[in-house]
């Protein structure tokens, strides 16, 4: 009768070469995926931070439109900059006789970083700029945008979201 089990303990070295390769094959399998998941979250997270300014821009312009806060002329109602989101503005009382305290609206607890450059600046675009400009005018920040120039999963860029 002939024993499938060996006498000697131990791995042969093709036994261990076997193995080795089939292990280096799955690892170099698993790493574009894994730079491919990592991207994938950074993407998520850009989208989270550009949706979480612009809704407070946006708050910040239907105060204005609605006269809750006073804004210059010339700001057609966007915020002076991004850090103003984050100090807060005061709001007006309906009754200009009232004695109570004005209230302090604030739109961030603070500024959220872009994930793809790994800074805390974004470009800003002011409602005087054009769309594809690359410099603000500095008078009010109507949108913001990721400086990165890196090209997403889907193809588009970042700086275009």
């Amino acid at each position: 009768m002939i024993s499938f089990f060996r006498d000697k303990k131990g791995f042969t070295l093709i036994e261990m070469l076997v193995t080795l390769t089939i292990v280096s094959v799955l690892a170099a399998s698993a790493i574009p995926l894994a730079k491919i998941a990592v991207k994938r979250q950074k993407e998520i997270e850009l989208r989270r931070n550009l949706r979480i300014i612009r809704e407070a821009i946006d708050e910040y312009k239907i105060l204005s439109d609605e006269n809750k806060i006073e804004v210059k002329e010339d700001s057609y109602g966007y915020p002076p900059d991004l850090e103003s989101l984050v100090i807060g503005v005061e709001i007006k009382s309906e009754d200009e006789a009232s004695e109570e305290p004005q209230k302090v609206k604030k739109f961030l607890r603070r500024i959220p970083k872009d994930p793809m450059t790994k800074s805390g600046e974004w470009g800003l675009r002011s409602y005087q700029d054009d769309y594809d400009s690359d410099k603000w005018g500095g008078e009010n920040v109507y949108d913001i945008y990721s400086k990165s120039t890196e090209t997403a999963i889907d193809g588009s860029k970042y700086r275009n979201w």
